[in-house]
């Protein structure tokens, strides 16, 4: 016999991935059907007690049975790698683009051309995700799309094929998607355009350019204005700009004397760091500031169908810190009959909807374990054997670190009608408050005051206590 491998811990999440999860797991109880969540209920409704936190808890639970924390943990690696090639293609394409514009020094420069040819995809770019603030595009970035497409072909998993649906989801709920995008879409950018800048300072230094215009049907007062318009911001910052009779004078042939060199070389370095790299700069800096401040934000859309749903069994109206609505007039009472059987079960150890990490049963030395009540079914199979055997002790343990609901003080009392002596244990009594809540839900059923233990060991000691 081969000993058991063991398994791998589980991967460890932040609330962002949690609700990430979460968002997972509602797409494919939409998609498919809802999955068997009893015991994640039951864990759930031990934690938060709001009903986001119990959504994500019970997710959480879900997700892990299916490995869907490793596998978004992986579809977070292949983004990375993603973005990484995005990354190489940029700085590239961006070194690339400054070559071709200035060439191998054996022409001359136009600077029409070399100013659009750096910045025209860009400011398209640019003004296409700035014009998606009035309309109704949730993201506004070709980029970030193509980088969700690029990560679902590197991965290659159909199982996660719902995760970058469900992230797309959550962020455009939130009003995350646009800056998350668009942080992403201005840092390729950002990086293209440094990369063209560093190139094209490379070539000005190390070769001799000659700059000029060239045109058929428009004047040369039109460059003119041109390039002294182009040329005031980076005037401003300091960045030289050529006079009006050298922009002229640049439009027949290149100009050889070196001042007209290096103001035509400083205006359209001017024009690249003032028009392309310092919008994307800023954007790409709000994007990223506006995309952490969302992140601590973000929130569940508890009112979608596949949450609503979940409400009443993960928030039913007694769940809270005790029960909120007004008893009912017929709430059972706890009472004990003397049993007319013969024969008897003696003492016997009962747990309801306890905890799984709860060790079970304890040490017994004459008492019996009943097991774990968790559903219906177990419980009117206990029902029906104490009505036929009925039990001399019946220690009835609950897990104090749940809120008293009427469906276990019910329990409590048919099954006190079938022992001589009956109590009930709290096990994991730590809340002061709770513990409070317990006490007076019991008291409500008339549970006598030396029938209740906090403590394990006094429970047990009465138990299994000889009777007189």
């Amino acid at each position: 016999m081969t000993a058991a491998q063991p398994q791998p811990p589980a991967p460890t999440l932040g609330d962002f991935e949690r609700r990430w999860l979460a968002e997972t797991v509602r797409l494919q109880e939409e998609h498919s059907a809802p999955l068997e969540d009893a015991e994640a209920v039951r864990i759930a409704k031990r934690g938060p007690h709001d009903l986001e936190g119990r959504i994500v808890d019970r997710a959480a639970v879900l997700a892990r049975a299916a490995n869907l924390a490793a596998r978004l943990q992986s579809w977070q690696r292949h983004a990375r790698w993603s973005l990484y090639a995005l990354v190489a293609l940029a700085i590239v394409g961006g070194a690339g683009t400054a070559a071709s514009v200035l060439g191998d020094g054996s022409r001359a420069v136009n600077v029409v051309w070399a100013v659009a040819s750096l910045l025209g995809i860009n400011l398209a770019s640019l003004l296409l995700w700035l014009a998606s603030f009035a309309t109704a595009s949730p993201d506004g970035s070709a980029l970030g799309r193509f980088w969700m497409w690029l990560t679902a072909r590197l991965l290659r998993d159909p199982k996660a094929a719902l995760l970058p649906q469900a992230l797309a989801g959550m962020m455009t709920r939130n009003g995350l998607l646009r800056w998350w995008f668009g942080a992403i879409s201005h840092g390729l950018w950002l990086l293209a355009l440094g990369a063209a800048l560093a190139s094209l300072l490379a070539l000005l230094a190390t070769q001799r350019y000659g700059f000029v215009w060239e045109t058929t049907i428009l004047s040369a007062d039109t460059f003119v204005w041109l390039v002294g318009w182009l040329g005031a911001l980076p005037a401003a910052l300091g960045f030289a700009t050529p006079d009006p009779e050298m922009i002229r004078n640049s439009g027949a042939t290149a100009l050889v004397d070196e001042s007209a060199r290096r103001a035509w070389s400083a205006w359209l370095v001017g024009c690249l760091l003032v028009y392309g790299i310092l919008p994307r700069l800023l954007l790409g800096a709000l994007s990223m500031a506006m995309w952490r401040r969302g992140r601590e934000r973000l929130r569940l859309d508890t009112t979608l169908p596949g949450y609503a749903i979940l409400r009443e069994r993960l928030m039913p109206s007694v769940e809270t810190l005790g029960i909120q609505d007004a008893q009912p007039e017929a709430l059972p009472r706890f009472h004990l009959e003397p049993s007319h059987s013969e024969r008897s079960l003696g003492a016997l150890l009962v747990g309801l909807e306890l905890p799984p990490a709860l060790p079970w049963p304890p040490p017994l030395a004459r008492a019996r374990d009943a097991g774990i009540v968790n559903n219906r079914a177990e419980r009117n199979r206990l029902l029906e054997a104490l009505a036929t055997t009925p039990a001399e002790r019946l220690l009835i343990t609950c897990d104090a670190a749940q809120s008293p609901d009427r469906g276990t003080l019910s329990l409590i009392t048919e099954l006190a009608a079938y022992a001589r002596h009956c109590a009930v244990w709290l096990s994991g009594a730590r809340d002061s408050e709770r513990l409070a809540h317990w006490r007076d839900a019991l008291a409500a059923i008339d549970l006598p005051a030396g029938a209740l233990f906090e403590n394990r060991d006094a429970a047990l000691s009465w138990l299994e206590a000889e009777d007189d």
